[in-house]
């Protein structure tokens, strides 16, 4: 197995949907990884064109619980690969997402909701 280290970062919560019982927030999602195979001799990483990342094998993480999302790509794709010359993989993507909130609202304007935000792997 790989083992896959990795940080969010929530840009934003754009809008919280009662109605719709969702919230939309963009995110920064890093993930990072050993590839023996990208060893390479050197003492600086490599950044890489996002467009590259189609040739590399990337964790399938999923946003839980996600109605939509898409990731960002003006004026180009909001992705980042850096490798480092042990192999280490940093794959850093924008994504905005909306996602299923049950909220109970029965003591409005007194409750108070708790919504998450959870990633998972299928592998």
């Amino acid at each position: 197995p790989v083992s896959v280290g990795m940080s969010m970062d929530i840009a934003s919560i754009d809008t919280i949907s009662e109605i719709n019982m969702d919230y939309t927030a963009t995110i920064f999602l890093r993930q990072r990884w050993t590839d023996e195979r990208l060893c390479f001799d050197g003492n600086k990483s490599l950044s890489l064109d996002g467009r590259l990342v189609e040739m590399l094998w990337v964790p399938d993480t999923f946003i839980v619980d996600s109605k939509r999302s898409f990731l960002h790509d003006v004026t180009v794709e909001n992705r980042l690969i850096r490798i480092y010359p042990n192999g280490t993989v940093l794959y850093a993507i924008r994504i905005t997402t909306t996602v299923s909130c049950s909220m109970d609202l029965t003591k409005y304007p007194m409750d108070k909701q708790t919504c998450t935000l959870q990633l998972e792997s299928c592998e």
